[in-house]
């Protein structure tokens, strides 16, 4: 027996994937591209190592603090001052906060700048403290 079969016409993607790409689609760089730091981080010799990509930025311009575990770069990139047909480079701040991982010593930071990259190494000396069990009573009412 013959089935007849609906020929589809026009499918919409998916939403959340077409509205993502809107921007790409206009030939302009995403949004999240447009505001990153990008950053790898890995373990090396005893340290957790931070690097970031900061073409551009002064080293006078950087601004690296440290708050309950949590490292946080700040860098300004300022506009050059001239007549420009075209522009797609992002001026003012750029920031990141990032958590250290557990065991992190905030008293053994060193940072260091060249060639656009930025390199933050934080010593792991403190002990990670081992996960707690908590007893839960029943409450009477």
């Amino acid at each position: 027996m013959n089935a007849l079969a609906r020929k589809q016409r026009f499918s919409f993607p998916d939403l959340p994937e077409w509205f993502e790409g809107f921007p790409s689609r206009l030939a302009l760089p995403g949004m999240s591209d447009l505001y990153a730091m990008r950053m790898e981080t890995y373990a090396e010799g005893g340290r957790y190592v931070l690097r970031a990509e900061l073409p551009g930025i002064d080293v006078e311009d950087l601004d690296l603090t440290v708050e309950e575990g949590v490292l946080t770069i700040r860098a300004e990139r300022t506009e050059h001052d001239v007549d420009k047909e075209r522009s797609e480079i992002r001026y003012g701040t750029l920031m990141r906060s990032v958590p250290l991982p557990a065991g992190a010593d905030e008293n053994d930071m060193e940072a260091s700048y060249a060639e656009g990259m930025l390199t933050v190494s934080v010593g792991m000396h403190k002990e990670a403290s081992e996960a707690k069990h908590i007893t839960v009573r029943k409450r009477s009412m």
